[in-house]
């Protein structure tokens, strides 16, 4: 996907507008130089669908002010941010990426990012790591269809590892990049205690999924997802929750259970050797705005990162944000710094049960 932002006027919710670089002393989180990217060309890129939508609405103001040229491109794959950069020919300035991605390859395919250029005091505290900021906070959350399920619908993971009680079609994801929390889910129900869930056995985690092949369908992006929900393809899937809420306001008869959904962030980072570096940080600050955040939630149902943002949304997206007290009291951390040092041998391991090994 290839997109092209135009330049048009100015929307009411936009950024607002700053002094002229050399006369900003610090970058304040959603303004930008006015007339400051003029001719210049930024590639942003993400997971596509609603979700990548609500994020370039969220730039419209900043594509606006300071007169770049935006360019939409995706889906995000690691294999093709590590060819460019070891081509030493990056293309994408800058990378929506999961949770794990910039922890493990900072400083090797991401940009060590220099705070001096984005002003990070709106984001909650523990979010903010070497190579990335977070993009949005948002839940993966198991949506079951609720024709299948009836009065009896599935309440908690173990529901959905339960094949002979719920029977009927599992979708999950099957893309490249392995996460973590689908061994962690696996583990913690097929007997093994929390306390005792590391060092993490990923064989057997994978053995669990493997032992309900016959009922999986993979999905490799989040519009794929969406869709099986929309057409009933799937009885039950692991989803992110925007594409979730985005089925539901699409017709799709399904419903999530929030019973320890698990707690994920997007990251927003800088290739290593982009050459619009610059505008890349721009670009960030910009996205990190109270305003941007409150376009990207109203667009996405994705809970916003900036602490000031007060989103206007209806009740359907009230349901879907992750903010909550009520959400929040639900909500399960997984082991990120764990997986981030056992990536290689996730990664090759997932690789083998996505290829059907």
């Amino acid at each position: 996907m290839r997109i092209t932002i135009g330049l048009g006027v100015s929307l009411a919710l936009g950024l607002v507008f700053s002094m002229p670089a050399a006369a900003q002393e610090a970058p304040v989180a959603g303004k930008v130089a006015e007339g400051s990217l003029k001719g210049k060309t930024l590639t942003f890129v993400s997971y596509g669908g609603v979700y990548q939508d609500g994020q370039l609405k969220a730039l419209e103001d900043f594509v606006t002010a300071s007169g770049v040229n935006l360019l939409s491109d995706g889906p995000t794959e690691q294999a093709k941010i590590q060819a460019q950069v070891e081509a030493g020919n990056v293309m994408w300035d800058v990378v929506d990426t999961g949770d794990l991605m910039p922890f493990v390859h900072c400083g090797k395919l991401f940009q060590k990012l220099d705070f001096s250029k984005i002003d990070i005091s709106k984001i909650p505290p523990g979010q903010v790591g070497e190579c990335s900021v977070p993009a949005m906070n948002y839940a993966v959350v198991l949506m079951y269809k609720k024709s299948t399920y009836g009065d009896n619908p599935p309440t908690s993971w173990a529901d959905f590892f339960d094949t002979k009680k719920f029977p009927g079609t599992r979708a999950i994801p099957g893309y490249g990049d392995a996460e973590g929390y689908m061994i962690e889910l696996a583990l913690l129900n097929d007997g093994v205690e929390k306390d005792k869930l590391f060092p993490a056995d990923i064989d057997r985690a994978l053995n669990k999924y493997r032992g309900m092949r016959d009922d999986l369908i993979l999905w490799q992006t989040g519009s794929q997802s969406q869709q099986m929900m929309e057409s009933g393809e799937t009885d039950m899937a692991i989803v992110w929750s925007g594409r979730g809420k985005a089925a539901v306001a699409n017709g799709a008869e399904y419903e999530p259970v929030w019973k320890d959904w698990v707690v994920v962030k997007d990251q927003l980072t800088i290739p290593l050797g982009t050459k619009n570096l610059d505008g890349a940080y721009a670009l960030i600050n910009a996205y990190l705005g109270q305003k941007a955040q409150e376009i990207m939630t109203e667009t996405t149902s994705y809970s916003p990162i900036n602490i000031d943002a007060k989103p206007k949304v209806d009740e359907l997206t009230t349901k879907w944000l992750t903010s909550t007290p009520e959400k929040l009291a639900q909500a399960y951390n997984y082991n990120i710094s764990y997986w981030v040092d056992h990536n290689t041998e996730l990664n090759e391991k997932w690789a083998s049960f996505i290829a059907g090994n």
